[in-house]
């Protein structure tokens, strides 16, 4: 197996599949290395967005790969064990999260209450916004539908 922490390793995830028994995406610095942002430095840590367009079009592209070539896929770091991700991550062709067990409680709820029509519906919505914010927004509202907005808020804190 691999793991593809890299936007070069994305854009040769096929032919990566086609030798590899599973693949992993290591998304903190998946993100690190496509925004060219360090999310420990100070000045620039603000910048590091998990919901950036290039970011969720990577890890797609990663987990599309992974699945013509019918290997597992699993998502690892912050990304995987974030609440307010999961239904996305799920709809997207997510099918393995690997996280610290702080956030296995919230995400493990998440993946009982996502109903897959509508998180592959989320995700489609999602991939066709523009920016960010747009982005966050969206999920936030769904969040804050279900209930969940002030739990997921106050994890971050």
């Amino acid at each position: 197996g691999t793991m593809i922490e890299v936007p070069g390793a994305v854009a040769l995830a096929d032919k990566l599949a086609e030798e590899c028994d599973f693949f992993s995406i290591g998304t903190n610095d998946l993100i690190q290395y496509c925004l060219a942002v360090d999310r420990v430095n100070e000045r620039t840590a603000h910048l590091y967005e998990p919901t950036h367009m290039g970011v969720l079009r990577l890890i797609k592209q990663t987990l599309d790969a992974a699945k013509k070539a019918d290997i597992p896929c699993t998502i690892c770091g912050e990304m995987a064990g974030d609440p307010m991700l999961t239904e996305l991550l799920l709809g997207m062709g997510a099918q393995s999260l690997s996280m610290s067990g702080g956030s296995l409680p919230m995400v493990r709820a998440e993946i009982a209450n996502t109903k897959m029509p509508s998180a592959k519906r989320l995700a489609r919505k999602v991939l066709d916004l523009g920016s960010a914010s747009e982005i966050r927004s969206l999920l936030e509202d769904r969040h804050e539908q279900r209930g969940t907005i002030k739990l997921y808020r106050d994890k971050q804190a």
